[in-house]
C-alpha cells in the first residue's frame, strides 16, 4: 500500500450535535497521524477544521479508535466521535451492536432506533488519582471558587453548577480553568444549569479545543456530577448548544444516546500533507 503522502489521504467529516470530527479510516489507507498533521488538518482556515480527529484502526474488537484534539494533543475518550464512528461501522457491517476499544478501555455501542446511537462510556472515575488531580481531595466539591465537581471519563472534567449557563462568559471562563493547577493534564470545563430533576442545560469548553457545540464525555461527566450532588436522578436529558443528548448512568456504566451525521467525504491532497512534514 502506498504512503498517504503519495496518494492523498481519504477522510470523512462527521458531527454529533455540532461537535465536529475528521475521521480517518486507517484500516483501508495507511495513515501515520502525527501531532503536527492533526493540528494542520484541524485548522479551520488552512486545513479542514475539527473539534477532534479520530482514527479507525483494526483490532481484536470491531475497531480500535484513537483521538486527537485540534491542538495536536491526544485524548483517551471522545464520546460524540465514538457514536459517529459506531453509526458508520453499523451501516458498514449491518450489525446493531459493536465492541470498540480506545485508550479509555472497551466501549460498547448499539443502535438505539430512530437514527440514534448509544455508547456505553464506561464507569466514571471518581477518585482524585484516576481523574487525575494534583493532590488528594474530595472530588465532589473542589476547593475552587464555585465548588465545581471533578469527574474522569477517560479524560478529566470540571463541572460548575450555575444559575444561568447563558450568562457565563465561557471563552474567558473555560480558558481560565482548563489550566487550573489542580488538573495536571488540564481539564474540560462545563457550566451546567439544572432545569429539573431529569433536565440540564450545559455549555462546554474542551481542553485543547475551546468552546464546542457539544461534548459526549462532558455530558456524561456532568450527568454523573449532578447525580452525585443530588441535583438530578441518574437519567437526564442535556440541552447543548448543538442539540439534545440523553445520558443514563447505569450499573454497567454511563450510556450516552444521540444523533450523528456523516456530512461529506474527501481526500487530503499530497501537497497539503507534504506541507505539514
Amino acid at each position: 500500500m502506498q504512503h498517504s503522502h503519495d496518494t492523498g489521504l481519504p477522510f470523512m467529516k462527521m458531527h454529533g450535535l455540532g461537535n465536529d470530527f475528521v475521521i480517518v479510516d486507517a484500516r483501508a489507507h495507511s495513515a501515520a497521524i502525527t501531532p503536527a498533521l492533526a493540528k494542520g488538518i484541524g485548522h479551520r482556515q488552512f486545513g479542514v477544521g475539527f473539534d477532534q480527529l479520530a482514527v479507525i484502526e483494526s483490532g481484536e474488537s470491531d475497531a480500535h479508535l484513537v483521538f486527537y484534539n485540534a491542538d495536536g494533543s491526544t485524548s483517551a475518550a471522545c464520546g460524540n466521535a465514538t457514536r459517529c464512528i459506531a453509526r458508520f461501522l453499523m451501516e458498514e457491517t449491518g450489525k446493531s451492536e459493536l465492541t470498540l476499544t480506545t485508550e479509555r478501555g472497551t466501549l460498547f455501542a448499539r443502535d438505539a432506533g430512530n437514527g440514534l446511537t448509544s455508547v456505553n462510556m464506561g464507569q466514571p472515575q471518581l477518585n482524585w488519582q484516576e481523574i487525575p488531580l494534583s493532590e488528594e481531595m474530595d472530588t465532589l466539591e473542589l476547593p475552587i471558587e464555585g465548588a465545581p465537581t471533578a469527574t474522569g471519563m477517560g479524560n478529566p472534567h470540571c463541572t460548575f453548577f450555575v444559575e444561568n449557563a447563558e450568562a457565563i462568559p465561557l471563552e474567558e471562563f473555560g480558558a481560565r480553568y482548563e489550566y487550573h493547577p489542580l488538573y495536571p493534564e488540564r481539564t474540560n470545563v462545563q457550566v451546567a444549569q439544572i432545569i429539573g430533576t431529569d433536565h440540564i442545560r450545559m455549555r462546554v469548553w474542551e481542553r485543547g479545543v475551546g468552546i464546542t457545540l457539544a461534548s459526549g464525555s462532558s455530558s456524561c461527566a456532568t450527568a454523573v456530577a449532578a447525580a452525585r450532588r443530588g441535583l438530578t436522578g441518574r437519567k437526564v436529558q442535556i440541552e447543548l448548544d448543538g442539540g439534545t443528548i440523553w445520558i443514563d448512568w447505569r450499573d454497567d456504566g454511563v450510556w450516552m444516546t444521540g444523533p450523528t451525521r456523516h456530512v461529506f467525504s474527501g481526500t487530503l491532497t499530497p501537497e497539503f500533507l507534504e506541507s505539514l512534514g
